[in-house]
């Protein structure tokens, strides 16, 4: 009996333990993606103002 239940408690262990680095790495990985959002958003506001800029007209000299 006791080698069933110490049987058990190693199984339980071993599925906490895998559990425990699923969230683990699920939540570096939400932060990872969060970060590269607010990368990609800073981007395109560049690039948005960038095309917001007229180009400087060349003076014809011919």
């Amino acid at each position: 009996m006791q080698e069933a239940v110490n049987t058990l408690m190693l199984i339980c262990a071993a599925l906490a333990s895998l559990a425990f680095g699923v969230l683990v790495a699920y939540g570096i990985c939400r932060a990872a993606f969060a970060k590269l959002r607010q990368h990609a958003g800073h981007l395109a506001a560049q690039r948005a103002q960038a095309q917001m800029v007229p180009p400087v007209s060349q003076p014809d000299s011919l």
